[in-house]
């Protein structure tokens, strides 16, 4: 099999020398004399809507998308992409009902509403649970894919790779969140064409032929001879029901997870915080419309992969070291079939996703530490100045505790992306529930939130170990789980709330604020029809 060739790097260093270029001429044009806080981790004011959108798209898909969806587009085909069409439903929810409330309420991280909405003991408690989440589960597998990826490719020492990789997010990240938001233009820029060449290609091998006739032909054939790799809803007895169970993934557990993920993450919000409402909703806007093109460029090449795989390619390179059919080796396999120059280029847009991830998670684990841990509990009397400088250490801390942790999560024994949605599911019912129900419920209180957050998370481990009696939740599909965490943290919230006194705590809310303007409307209701037709289409 072939490894990168003299065109390929230099297509690859091309890639490196204006991310690199860009962010440095970016963090110096737009440095203030003093740093603040805000300005470090929220870039305050200064993110444009395309900025933010883009960003948006640049921290989300990384390693697990790339590699991990491709491998479910391998296995499973065109059903892993409900998780990026329902997103971009979920991404106008968002901006419609989410950015309001944190705007109006200046909210900068997802702690500081819960202390402001319930107090600091809610607060400290999901800081320390984020932190663990982003640095193990995210973190980790960003790091632990892309390395596996980046090797796989270029041929690569492994451990050199994740080295490279971490090293070159922490150059990105300590500029601030200014460089990482104006960078991740570029990095979506070489994401979305390396991934739409890669795509091309993919498709024009499974038909032999060239051109848009063999793009054409090739996506007839895979329709014609893999019709099962092109079902969006999957019944009981299906082999992959457990993972996407039929229509939960329209009326269930699927809206917590996105609507936890896009609308209660410091890791996303972050980039449409230091904004004014009509920006952060256009960017949101946008972005929503790049995750309609996502499956195109992360899932098509999966199933084109298992197509080749079907007529007799690649059968050892498939395998992973315990002999079996390995899914999440699909895309670098594939990588390594593509002509040379635009395999330096898909490999360059691999590279931007796993490197805009890993910088976006780095920064957002460094601001929930520095301002919600560091300066509240550590260092009360700490300046601006000290206040950045703590910040950039963590992002370093952060990735050396990636690097010497990710070998050992188990995160190639599931596929990459499941292993993130399950680990994360864990705690997204009771995150979600402690928001929702704060936004819209003044009766809601501390000891729910709390019930919420420590309780939620012990039921759904209890459910995942199968410890918890009644049912084997072994059988049981992790969002249905997760739907069923979510109702019972919202009832036992509703029934503390009418029981204990109420703590005056709510939001400042205007009915009028989540009104949008009138573009947003008619861009907002194009997308939810381009879902509609998606639906229809491939029910």
């Amino acid at each position: 099999m072939q490894q990168l060739q003299t065109l390929d790097y230099i297509v690859f260093f091309f890639y490196f020398i204006v991310v690199s270029g860009y962010g440095y001429w970016i963090y110096q044009r737009k440095k203030t004399t003093t740093e603040s806080t805000k300005d470090f981790f929220l870039a305050e004011g200064s993110l444009t809507w395309w900025a933010i959108g883009a960003s948006l798209i640049a921290s989300n898909i990384s390693a697990e998308q790339f590699i991990g969806m491709s491998g479910n587009g391998f296995s499973m085909g065109l059903g892993i992409s409900t998780y990026e069409w329902m997103a971009a439903a979920t991404l106008i929810i968002v901006a419609v009902f989410f950015m309001p409330i944190y705007l109006k309420n200046k909210i900068y991280t997802m702690p500081q509403f819960l202390s402001q909405r319930y107090n600091p003991t809610v607060s400290l408690i999901m800081a320390i649970f984020w932190l663990a989440l982003y640095i193990l589960v995210n973190l980790t597998s960003i790091l632990y894919l892309g390395a596996l990826a980046v090797s796989g490719i270029s041929g690569l020492n492994f451990t050199f790779c994740m080295i490279a990789l971490a090293v070159f997010a922490i150059i990105i990240t300590v500029g601030g969140m200014k460089v990482i938001g104006y960078t991740d233009v570029i990095q979506v820029f070489f994401l979305v064409i390396g991934g739409l060449a890669t795509t091309y290609l993919a498709v024009n091998l499974v038909s032999g032929e060239t051109g848009i006739d063999g793009l054409l032909s090739g996506m007839k054939m895979m329709r014609e001879n893999h019709d099962d790799h092109f079902h969006m809803i999957f019944p009981k007895s299906s082999p992959f029901y457990m993972q996407l169970p039929g229509l939960t993934v329209l009326l269930g557990g699927m809206w917590i997870v996105n609507l936890n993920y896009w609308g209660c993450n410091q890791y996303i919000t972050q980039r449409a915080l230091g904004a004014d409402l009509k920006t952060a909703r256009n960017g949101i806007l946008f972005a929503a419309g790049l995750k309609l093109l996502m499956p195109v460029i992360v899932v098509l090449p999966g199933i084109a992969a298992y197509a080749l795989y079907s007529k007799g390619l690649f059968q050892a390179e498939m395998l992973g070291s315990d002999g079996l059919i390995n899914p999440d080796k699909a895309y670098p396999v594939l990588l390594n079939l593509l002509p040379t120059g635009l395999k330096g280029l898909s490999f360059a847009a691999l590279t931007a996703a796993v490197v805009a991830s890993l910088a976006g998670k780095a920064n957002s684990i460094s601001t929930i530490f520095t301002l919600d841990i560091f300066k509240n509990y550590i260092g009360k009397d700490a300046d601006e100045k000290k206040l950045v400088l703590i910040g950039r250490l963590v992002v370093v801390i952060a990735m050396v505790l990636a690097i010497v942790v990710s070998p050992y999560m188990g995160i190639d024994k599931k596929g990459g992306f499941q292993f993130i949605q399950e680990m994360t599911g864990l705690l997204s019912p009771g995150i979600f529930a402690s928001f929702i129900m704060g936004f819209f419920w003044k009766k809601t209180n501390s000891a729910g939130a709390l019930f919420a957050i420590v309780g939620g998370f012990l039921i759904a481990l209890a459910m995942h170990n199968n410890y918890l009696p009644g049912a084997d939740w072994t059988q049981v599909p992790f969002l249905d789980r997760m739907g069923l965490v979510f109702l019972i943290c919202v009832v036992v919230m509703f029934i503390l709330g009418l029981v204990l006194p109420d703590e005056k705590k709510g939001l400042q809310i205007d009915v009028s604020m989540f009104m949008p303007h009138r573009s947003f409307v008619i861009w907002a209701i194009i997308v939810l029809s381009i879902i509609t037709v998606l639906y229809n289409t491939f029910w």
